[in-house]
């Protein structure tokens, strides 16, 4: 159970690096073509919200998938 909640603590700490890279990708490439900052902005941070939860969401899924429904040691 340790590998586990190893698995989770590390999706919880690079999820927030996925979420900063994905805005500061975004900003920078919508920046080149919009020239409404506020839109640039909002879609920066949906883009880093998205990024976010997907990274914290998916392994959370793969581990419980393993280990509760198809009953996998890790």
């Amino acid at each position: 159970m340790q590998e586990v909640k190893l698995i989770f603590f590390i999706a919880l700490a690079l999820a927030p690096f996925a979420g900063a890279i994905a805005f500061i990708i975004t900003y920078q490439e919508y920046a080149k073509h919009l020239v409404d900052r506020k839109r640039v902005l909002r879609t920066s941070l949906r883009a880093a919200l998205v990024a976010f939860a997907f990274f914290l969401v998916v392994p959370t899924f793969f581990i419980w998938l393993f280990i509760v429904v198809l009953g996998t040691k890790l």
